[in-house]
């Protein structure tokens, strides 16, 4: 009789966690919704929404990441001679 109760008790939680999960995927959908709105009239209002969409993803980087990602951007477009290699002078000052 304790395996009927024990079940019932297992369905109820499975039941209880699906609910939440799916009420947590609705909202999840309303903010991606207003998040799509907002970039919206950003463009709109002229902005570029591909440069704001990076800006939001740096933003959320650690400043160390950011500089660490920032300073290997610079070396490997240097690298492709898509932008001039830092000069021995400017590391120097930095350092």
């Amino acid at each position: 009789m304790a395996t009927v109760s024990t079940e019932s008790v297992a369905q109820d939680q499975l039941r209880a966690f699906i609910e939440r999960i799916e009420r947590m995927e609705e909202e999840k959908k309303a903010i991606a919704d207003d998040i799509k709105e907002i970039y919206a009239e950003a463009k709109g209002n002229g902005f570029d929404i591909k440069v704001l969409r990076q800006i939001v993803r740096i933003r959320k980087q650690d400043h160390a990441e950011r500089m660490e990602q920032e300073a290997l951007l610079e070396l490997y477009m240097a690298a492709l001679g898509m932008a001039a290699a830092p000069r021995q002078e400017d590391e120097e000052e930095q350092g």
